[in-house]
Order: structure tokens, then C-alpha cells, then sequence
């Protein structure tokens, strides 16, 4: 005899009872053996199939992904509801009280009547949030954790260049900004020419090193100008990925491999990529 079907009154509660049957001892044994640890790249990656489903505008395919992250959100929950730490009702009551205290705009006597207005104010609340948990902490045992940074609380597992954004944003919120955009884009020319002077003199450590300012230096001049680095990069990869299967469609006509061009002859087949794409095709006919 299988397992019970799903009985919550709610789509979200059979949610949560699916899991926790899948997980009991009439359950999936791939299930029952994964821990917050194991699961750790599906979380990453129906995230980033989430985020292709936005880029791409298909609405169909996003309520799907939105469901599969909804899963691991609730698996995890009920990993930690078999340790008696918290259950998902936990999750969800800790968030609600959470974005009510950092909307004193809407559910208090603040204004905040701009964005701008509202961002600066959400990582003022955040802040004073985190000096007042090290206040209540143990001195004694984390003496270092007396002084609270802007910095503290960027994810460590961020992309690089949206990890950049968020520490060149949050110092922009205390004045520690350049006067204007222009100035960031500046910066990221003379980046550009430190890399460079390191690599000719056969530097390459320093070489990585600027490098390394240089990425940093984009992805600020990005958040100044109000682009958003890793989708500007994404943008680049596709735009890169269909000018590149241009070359390769050109030399599978020609029935030779694309390593056969010469480089230059793959440059000229490049620049005709891009005249391709803004060539309008004919309409077929027949």
C-alpha cells in the first residue's frame, strides 16, 4: 500500500505535506537521504532557471520554476522541522515580521517617497539591526564583532560582480562614491592601463591583481550608471554565443572546421556576424 496523497486544504499546505511524506518512512529514498548540504546546487540552479525565465518573458515556463525553487524552499524547511529547529510556518512568520519592520513607510510613521529614499532607509534599518544583535551578544567570546560594518551580511556566495555591486552600493549610501558616473568610467580606463603595464613588464601576479580591480571598477561603474553588471555580462555571453555560431555555420558550409580559418579569416566571418544581425531577412514566400 503506497503513501497517503497529499491532504493540506491549501496548494501550499499539500505542498508541505508532500514533502514531509516524501521524506517519511513510506517515502522517496533519494529523499530521505539528502541533507541542507546535498541540496545546495539545486538551490542554485532553480534560481538561475528561474532568473532565465524572467529574462526570457515566457510566463508559462516561470510559474513552473518558480515551483520547483518553492520546493526547495519547503524541503529545506522540513529538513530543519525533523530537527525540531523551525518549520516553514516558522520561515514564513520571520519573514512577514521581518518586511513589515523594514517598511516603516508603509506600516509606520516614516516616509520614504522615492526609491532611493526607501533603499537608503532599508540599509539603515539593517544596520542598526545588526549593532543591536552585537549587543546582546557576548563580548567577551567575539570582542571583534564590536565594530559593524556596511560589508557585513554580502552573502559569500554571491556572483563576483553582484558582490562588488552590493559593497560599492552600500559605501555610495554613507557619501563614499565618485561625484559622477563619468568618473566611474574613468576609473575603469586607468584600471585598464595598470593591467596592462603589469602584464608588459611580465608582472603576472600584479597582473591578477589588476585585473581584479579592473572587474571591480566595471562592476561599480555598472551600479553608477544604473546597470546591472550581471546582466549586462549575460547580455555579452548570448551576444557573443550567437555571433560565434555564425563562424561555425559559415565553416560547416564551407565543410571545414572553424579551427581550419585562419584567425583573420575568423575576424572578417566575426564582423559579418554583426551585419548579419542587423540585416532584416526577406519574408519567406511559397
Amino acid at each position: 500500500m503506497g503513501a497517503p496523497l497529499p491532504q493540506g486544504e491549501t496548494p501550499f499546505e499539500q505542498l508541505v505535506d508532500l514533502m514531509a511524506t516524501l521524506r517519511g518512512p513510506q517515502g522517496c529514498p533519494w529523499d530521505r537521504e539528502q541533507t541542507h548540504q546535498k541540496l545546495t546546487p539545486y538551490l542554485i540552479e532553480e534560481a538561475y532557471e528561474t532568473l532565465e525565465c524572467i529574462e526570457s518573458g515566457e510566463m508559462s515556463r516561470l510559474r513552473e520554476e518558480l515551483g520547483d525553487l518553492l520546493l526547495q524552499i519547503v524541503f529545506h524547511a522540513q529538513l530543519a522541522a525533523e530537527r525540531g529547529e523551525f518549520t516553514v510556518q516558522d520561515v514564513a512568520a520571520a519573514i512577514v515580521e521581518k518586511m513589515v519592520r523594514r517598511h516603516p513607510h508603509v506600516f509606520g510613521e516614516t516616509r520614504a517617497d522615492s526609491p532611493d529614499e526607501v533603499l537608503r532607509q532599508w540599509e539603515q534599518l539593517k544596520l542598526k539591526e545588526k549593532a543591536e544583535k552585537v549587543a546582546l551578544s557576548d563580548q567577551e567570546d567575539a570582542p571583534s564583532k564590536s565594530l559593524v560594518s556596511l560589508m557585513d551580511g554580502i552573502p559569500r556566495h554571491l556572483p563576483a560582480l553582484l558582490a562588488a555591486e552590493r559593497m560599492t552600493g552600500r559605501a555610495a549610501e554613507v557619501g563614499f562614491r565618485w561625484p559622477e558616473p563619468a568618473d566611474s568610467v574613468a576609473k575603469v580606463r586607468e584600471e585598464c592601463d595598470e593591467v596592462l603595464e603589469a602584464w608588459e613588464r611580465g608582472d603576472h601576479a600584479q597582473a591578477r591583481e589588476e585585473m581584479g580591480d579592473l572587474l571591480f571598477a566595471v562592476a561599480n561603474a555598472c551600479r553608477e550608471m544604473g546597470i546591472i553588471s550581471e546582466d549586462a555580462l549575460r547580455h555579452a555571453n548570448a551576444k557573443f554565443a550567437r555571433r560565434f555560431a555564425h563562424i561555425e555555420a559559415e565553416a560547416a558550409r564551407r565543410g571545414v572546421p572553424v579551427s581550419s580559418l585562419e584567425t583573420a579569416e575568423q575576424l572578417l566571418l566575426w564582423e559579418d556576424s554583426k551585419v548579419s544581425a542587423r540585416t532584416p531577412r526577406p519574408p519567406e514566400t511559397g
